[in-house]
């Protein structure tokens, strides 16, 4: 039995990362989902263990003392990371694996795991991502400006990801995440690499906003 493949989704935060991740893992047996860390406070309707793990700051430090993490980051005064463990079962018994985390983790996983697929999803404008975090309703004015400021600077991540897909459908962002999993299983994932270029992708958005359609 070959071993799974790692699939990294990251997004900047109110792009819709943690629902397209949902139901890719719904609809496919042959991928689970990465239960990361986190100190950030459980929000309604979340479930520990299954959403994320959620720990105080003294046990995420004992945590990354003990070597515990592929991959840690701090975003928004809360820290994020996935274990190891989380990874290596599922990979050996041949199943892939789908982390959601955050830019700067995704650098991490980039340096420690080079069987990783990376893929980052864009939102169609920022005006479009504004309005999903005003959505939410579970940030401040204070924390939405924070998070469109950090998006702004996080998109320049996307040259270093294999692919960039927008999320300005759900439907179609969730078959597009699949057609990239099932290629890459496959071996034949040249084509789509070049139809969600990164390059192209990255240049469309900002030529967006430059136009002022935000």
């Amino acid at each position: 039995m070959s071993e799974g493949i790692p699939f990294v989704v990251a997004a900047p935060s109110g792009t819709g990362k943690t629902t397209v991740c949902r139901r890719v893992v719904a609809s496919d047996s042959r991928i689970v989902f990465s239960v990361s860390h986190t100190t950030r406070a459980m929000r309604a309707g979340e479930r520990e263990g299954h959403d994320y793990h959620f720990v105080s700051e003294e046990e995420f430090r004992a945590l990354v003392d003990a070597g515990a993490f592929l991959e840690h980051a701090r975003y928004n005064q809360c820290h994020y990371g996935t274990s190891w463990r989380s990874l290596a079962a599922p990979l050996e018994q041949g199943l892939d694996v789908l982390l959601e985390i955050e830019i700067q983790g995704a650098s991490q996983v980039r340096e420690r795991r080079k069987d990783a697929r990376f893929v980052f999803l864009l939102p169609p404008s920022m005006g479009e991502l504004r309005h999903r975090l005003e959505a939410r309703q579970t940030d401040s004015p204070e924390q939405i400006a924070r998070r469109l400021a950090r998006a702004e600077e996080e998109i320049e991540a996307v040259l270093d990801f294999d692919y960039a897909v927008v999320n300005d459908d759900l439907d179609r962002c969730v078959a597009s995440v699949a057609a990239i999993i099932a290629a890459e299983r496959a071996g034949e994932a040249a084509p789509l690499r070049r139809r969600f270029d990164p390059a192209e992708a990255r240049e469309r958005l900002l030529r967006g906003a430059g136009e002022g359609r935000v």
